[in-house]
This record gives C-alpha cells, sequence and structure tokens, in this order.
C-alpha cells in the first residue's frame, strides 16, 4: 500500500512556474510515480513519470522542455517543476504510484492516487 499527498498548486500567469510535491508513504520501493492532469471536460492525461528503481524519467511531448520531474529519495517525494507555462496546462494535477508499471503513460497501471491540486495559467 502506497500512500500519496500532492501539494503545491495555485494561480499563476502565463510564461511564470510553479513546483508540485508529491510526498509518498507506505510501502515505496520500487514504485513509479506519475503526474497526471484533467482540465474541465477531458479526460485525465499523462504528464510526466519517474522510476524510483532507476529515475528514469518520461514526459509527454507539450511539457518537455518546460516541466522536470524528480525525486528526494531522503523524503519519498517527488517533484515537479513547471515552467513557461501556459494557459492550455491549466488542470487538477494527480500524483500517482503503482509497481511493475510497463507503460508510464497508461492510467490503469496506477493503483494509488492523490486528491489533486489545481493549477490555474491565466493569460
Amino acid at each position: 500500500q502506497v500512500q500519496v499527498v500532492e501539494s503545491g498548486g495555485g494561480l499563476v500567469q502565463a510564461g511564470g512556474s510553479l513546483r508540485l510535491s508529491c510526498a509518498a508513504s507506505g510501502r515505496t520501493f520500487s514504485v513509479t510515480m506519475g503526474w497526471f492532469r484533467q482540465a474541465p471536460g477531458k479526460e485525465r492525461e499523462f504528464v510526466t513519470a519517474i522510476r524510483w528503481s532507476d529515475g528514469s524519467t518520461y514526459y509527454t511531448d507539450s511539457v518537455k522542455g518546460r516541466f522536470t520531474i524528480s525525486r528526494d529519495n531522503a523524503k519519498d517525494t517527488v517533484y515537479l517543476q513547471m515552467n513557461s507555462l501556459k494557459p492550455e496546462d491549466t488542470a487538477v494535477y494527480y500524483c500517482a504510484a503503482g509497481r511493475r508499471i510497463v507503460s508510464v503513460t497508461n492510467i490503469y497501471e496506477y493503483p494509488y492516487w492523490g486528491q489533486g491540486t489545481q493549477v490555474t495559467v491565466s493569460s
């Protein structure tokens, strides 16, 4: 069992930055941590993920070069640094965790989810 709690959302102007945090607790060994987002009226979509075992990272094309996922092993925390934010990045951002994940972009492979945090980017 893994519990995840997100924090760090808010309102920012286009071009600005935000950092989201996801604190994990429980059996975090060998998990993969992912960030997904859901805009109003749209399906939840993959943003980025990191494998705890080797630090491999994955990004959806629309955030490459702007978002960075990182981890702090000592704190069991994953961070999402979001730079050059655009209005289309506005969504509820969810942290998710799972083990033995084959496809990091597959929402159904993550059994553990946080409550979500709102990110709003104004134009």
